[in-house]
């Protein structure tokens, strides 16, 4: 049943969290499959993903018919979490998707946990469905699973739901390894190649990439319900127990934001854009793919990441689009995020060795030839303003992108570390309007900008 918080008096729905011993397990596949299997009665599901992704999001979004908001125990102020949760108002049911193995996390200087799926689940006090991919054994999945109801006091197991089950008979063998001890098998989800969704480097391919998208979900929901027994799944659900009192707000970096929006730019995060808007700011899109460029209208545009380097020749060729934005900047705040702050730059090399001109608002030059992952969560001090916080604001997020820096010659934007406090090479840049910078926002660290 649905449960008043104390702090917030918002009505909460009960809740759940898919998560895995590890990444790869399936959790997106399986996450998917519960969203639509249980919005297809007429009901009402709110997504959520632990941990910093854009791409999961979206499918997830795409799977319930609303917006999918992160949950962060590094970046997210304990407030944040709470007004999140109380996003869900109104729902029937919660699903939450976590990130890399239930208990894997980045760092312990955190808001408030080390961005684990744990620290949610202990947090909420929503109970963990295990996703547990069976391909290459059959009663060990209950060793595994037994380890894993018993790792942290604070967080409650439900049961498992067995993936990539090859036939009757290993699903047999699976569930005999679970007849001695008290997780519950919740179900089971078929092999399931043909419907599997292609992998690039940031992840899996966009969900606004794929055109069948909703034939595939309707199959994953199919399956969902062949398998899995969904009513105990349900009853297994609890609402958030959350007492925080909630901060919606998010400081905005105008009042009418000219927002890039398209396949090479779709790296924004929805509690971004809630909160701006709860904020009384505007979201104006634009498409720099389709030549566009930033209402004249707006008083501050911002270029999210997303995969400029697929697209490089498109936007080099972009004219309107690059004056328009030259434009804009001579009197009026521009930032970029990762993909965003590239484009910015002077120049960015793709993955044949090619050099394409971009705005040059930035002297960036970025090189896809020779990659380098950069991941990781970041501690940022800004040392001027930029994305509508002050100069000496401190925010949390991450970087995560495969390119190179080849030069720059602006001065920094910040100083950042990474979540063990070591300074990171990256300090992001600006050149009088305009900002730029590899470092994701998630949330302002409230706690320490005071």
């Amino acid at each position: 049943m649905p449960a008043t918080d104390r702090a917030s008096s918002i009505v909460r729905p009960p809740g759940l969290i898919v998560a895995a011993p590890a990444t790869n397990s399936g959790k997106t596949t399986v996450t998917l499959a519960l969203l639509a299997a249980l919005r297809r009665p007429g009901r009402v599901i709110q997504p959520y993903k632990c941990g910093p992704d854009y791409i999961d999001p979206a499918f997830h979004a795409a799977a319930a018919g609303r917006p999918s908001y992160n949950l962060d125990s590094f970046a997210f102020t304990r407030g944040r979490i709470a007004a999140l949760l109380d996003a869900a108002s109104g729902a029937d049911l919660c699903i939450a998707e976590g990130v890399m193995g239930l208990f894997d996390g980045g760092s312990r200087i955190g808001s408030w946990g080390n961005g684990a799926t744990a620290d949610i689940a202990a947090a909420t006090g929503w109970p963990v469905v295990l996703v547990i991919d069976v391909a290459g054994q059959s009663q060990s999945a209950g060793a595994l699973a037994l380890g894993f109801s018993t790792y942290r006091i604070d967080v409650k197991l439900a049961g498992v739901i067995l993936n990539n089950v090859a036939s009757a008979r290993h699903e047999a063998l699976v569930r005999a390894g679970f007849e001695n001890h008290a997780v519950p098998v919740l179900g089971t989800l078929a092999r399931h190649a043909g419907l599997a969704i292609k992998n690039r480097h940031l992840g899996l391919v966009q969900a606004r990439e794929h055109a069948q998208l909703d034939e595939r979900l309707e199959a994953l929901a199919t399956l969902a319900e062949q398998g899995i027994d969904l009513d105990a799944l349900e009853r297994a659900a609890v609402p958030a127990q959350f007492d925080t009192p909630a901060t919606p707000r998010i400081a905005p970096p105008g009042q009418r934001i000219a927002l890039a929006s398209d396949d090479a730019f779709s790296f924004i995060y929805p509690h971004l854009l809630a909160g701006w808007r709860a904020a009384g700011a505007e979201i104006v899109p634009f498409s720099p793919l389709a030549d566009q460029g930033p209402d004249d209208s707006c008083d501050a545009a911002w270029l999210p990441g997303g995969y400029p380097e697929l697209h490089a020749g498109k936007l080099a060729a972009a004219m309107r689009f690059k004056s328009a934005l030259t434009n804009f900047a001579q009197t009026r705040p521009v930032h970029g995020e990762c993909g965003g702050y590239m484009t910015l730059g002077d120049g960015l090399i793709d993955a044949d060795g090619n050099r394409h001109a971009m705005v040059g608002l930035l002297g960036l030059e970025t090189d896809f030839a020779q990659r380098k992952l950069h991941l990781g969560y970041r501690l940022a001090t800004l040392k001027t303003p930029a994305a509508g916080h002050p100069a000496g604001a401190v925010l949390r997020g991450h970087e995560y992108h495969y390119a190179r820096v080849l030069s720059v010659s602006d001065e920094p934007l910040a100083e950042i570390c990474d979540a063990a406090g070591a300074p990171t090479s990256e300090t992001g840049s600006r050149r009088g309007h305009v900002t730029g910078t590899f470092f994701h926002l998630i949330d302002a660290a409230q706690e320490l900008a005071a």
